[in-house]
């Protein structure tokens, strides 16, 4: 048996396609990838050898384009979709799982159009665009945020390395896979109070800003684990009492898995303020703490980072997600569609 496993753009909806991939290979089903040459489909995908095939098209995002462009996106999303059907035929592809995003579409489109059971998993607490339209033509559609509960997918290794936290040694600052300014511009002026309370720092700042604070932190004379981007970023979070983060899905479950509490400051731009709602999800069981980035006070987030307390916190994580996620996706899959 084989499916196809489509969407990206971001890493947190590839993270949950390279869950699926090792969910679905540990039962005997082959994949594979149908992304975009935009966003960071191939950087994640280009040499997966666990995929049997994968095809990148020249797909692009809809929502943010002005009307005339709008137009041309749709028409080539509507090409691409008929291209698809042929990578189906080709593969003889049994079901297809959207992980959402942009590249998502075409192979999407696809699947509605040839009868092919289409699967989406929603990474985040408010539907997008594309999976809100999607979600009435597809056999089944997954969220951790909806009031039927899956389980998010999580890579196992966050859950292997996991332990409970209780004295703070080292904090770890996290912008996402492409950095965030915001948090990168924080994290250098905590540093040196941090730097006085013997508070170890890590910094994952994305490769555009790299240079830029390697150089300040050195002109501050404060050691600093920074990095630009890690495939291995579960050996930092492990190292890690304490993370100060954006809130993106996959981050925050990650984080979750890996019993690691969490001061989230949402990125303010998201659509329809999604990050927002997912840090809320956890604030709501008092699992973290929320900052807004419109209004946040240094002096307070910093005691608030001196104040916490991490064992409640990293303890009570435990119970938010089971390690088995993907599986639970794959498996459901299986029997709707009778394999």
């Amino acid at each position: 048996m084989m499916i196809a496993i489509t969407g990206g753009g971001t890493g947190g909806h590839l993270n949950i396609a390279k869950c699926l991939l090792q969910s679905a290979k540990k039962q005997n089903i082959e994949c594979i990838y149908i992304g975009s040459t935009y966003g960071q489909d191939k950087l994640w995908f280009e040499n997966e050898s666990g995929f049997k095939a994968k095809y990148f098209l020249d797909s692009r995002g809809v929502v943010n384009q002005k009307k005339i462009a709008k137009i041309k996106s749709l028409f080539k999303i509507l090409q691409l979709s008929f291209k698809c059907r042929e990578i189906f035929k080709k593969h003889q592809i049994k079901a297809v799982f959207s992980v959402g995003g942009y590249s998502s579409a075409p192979a999407s489109f696809g699947a509605i159009i040839n009868h092919i059971p289409l699967f989406i998993h929603e990474q985040n607490s408010e539907k997008g665009a594309l999976n809100s339209l999607l979600k009435p033509f597809s056999k089944a559609f997954f969220s951790a945020f909806e009031p039927i509960f899956c389980s998010y997918p999580v890579n196992e290794i966050f859950f292997k390395t996991a332990r409970i936290r209780k004295e703070l040694k080292t904090i770890i600052f996290l912008g996402g896979s492409q950095g965030a300014s915001f948090i990168n511009a924080l994290a250098l002026k905590l540093a040196p109070k941090l730097s006085k309370k013997n508070i170890k720092i890590i910094h994952q700042c994305g490769e555009k800003e790299f240079d830029f604070y390697q150089k300040a932190y050195e002109k501050l004379n404060i050691k600093v684990d920074i990095f630009a981007f890690d495939k291995n970023i579960y050996t930092k979070i492990q190292e890690a009492d304490l993370a100060i983060s954006r809130s993106g899905a996959s981050t925050l479950f990650e984080l979750c898995a890996n019993n690691i509490p969490t001061i989230f400051i949402p990125y303010p731009y998201a659509a329809k303020n999604h990050q927002f709602f997912n840090a809320k999800f956890l604030k709501d069981k008092n699992l973290c703490e929320v900052f807004l980035q419109s209004n946040l006070n240094e002096d307070r987030l910093f005691q608030t980072i001196l104040i916490l307390n991490l064992e409640q916190i990293s303890t009570g994580l435990i119970n938010i997600l089971k390690p088995n996620g993907a599986d639970e996706l794959i498996l459901y899959m299986k029997n709707i569609i009778n394999l």
